[in-house]
Parts: structure tokens; C-alpha cells; sequence
């Protein structure tokens, strides 16, 4: 007698099990539907995807590369131009200075040897100026030697 009032008092694990078998039961099935109908959409969403949005992002994307593209080449283009007139203005530019140091170079050379020249007229008239120097002393002193042998 014991053991019964024991179980119906204080052992409730087979109304408890019972409830839990029901719990359990009821969650599945009616997450086993929600989840059909999740999966039924999921399913409907890729058709979707597939059939529809993904042709026009290809067309899109391709229609955009393409023009991407094209602009690229415009400007790939622009910028060669661009380069290549900088390099003639580089060009120029170097030309005119190599101009402007072979003709300094050149009246350097031109004005060395326009004071080579004058140099050398300047000792040519310094050498004339001595011996005119030489002619006048030598007079001088021959006219000197007449006064001294008086």
C-alpha cells in the first residue's frame, strides 16, 4: 500500500512522459509543416532567382562591361595620347637645351679664342712696345757716352 500511494503522490514520470510523447508529437508536426512551407518557398524563391533575376544580371553586367569596356579603352587611349605628348614636350625640351649648351659651348670656344687673339696682340705690341723700349735706351745711352767722354 506504500508503494501505491508512493507512485500516485510522488512518482509522476508516466503522466509526465505521457505529456512530453504529446509536447514532442505536436512540435514536429507542426514544425514539420512550417518548415514544408519554408523549404516550398525557398524552392520557389531559386525558380525565381534562376528563371528571372539572374538572366537580367547577366544582361545588366554584360551591357555594363561591355560599356566599362569601352570607356576603358577611351581612356587607355586618352592617356597614351597625353604620354605621347609629353615625351615629344620632353623631347623638345631637351632638344632646346642641348641647343642652348652647344651654343654656349660654341661662344665659349668663340670667345677663348678671341682672347687667345687679343692676347696674342697684346704681347705682340707689348714686344714691339720693348723693343721700341730697347731702341730708345740703347739711343739714350749712345747719346749718354758722347756727354760722358767730354
Amino acid at each position: 500500500d506504500v508503494g501505491e500511494i508512493y507512485s500516485r503522490l510522488l512518482d509522476h514520470r508516466p503522466v509526465i512522459q505521457g505529456e512530453i510523447r504529446y509536447f514532442v508529437k505536436e512540435f514536429e508536426e507542426k514544425r514539420g509543416l512550417r518548415e514544408l512551407r519554408v523549404l516550398e518557398n525557398l524552392k520557389s524563391t531559386i525558380f525565381e532567382t534562376n528563371e528571372h533575376v539572374l538572366p537580367k544580371c547577366e544582361q545588366a553586367m554584360h551591357d555594363n562591361l561591355n560599356e566599362t569596356f569601352k570607356r576603358l579603352q577611351a581612356a587607355n587611349n586618352m592617356i597614351r595620347r597625353l604620354q605621347e605628348r609629353e615625351y615629344e614636350a620632353k623631347k623638345l625640351q631637351a632638344d632646346k637645351v642641348m641647343a642652348r649648351e652647344e651654343k654656349h659651348v660654341a661662344h665659349c670656344e668663340e670667345f677663348m679664342k678671341e682672347q687667345q687673339n687679343k692676347r696674342a696682340e697684346v704681347d705682340e705690341e707689348h714686344s714691339k712696345a720693348m723693343e721700341r723700349l730697347k731702341e730708345q735706351y740703347s739711343e739714350m745711352e749712345k747719346e749718354l757716352a758722347k756727354y760722358v767722354s767730354f
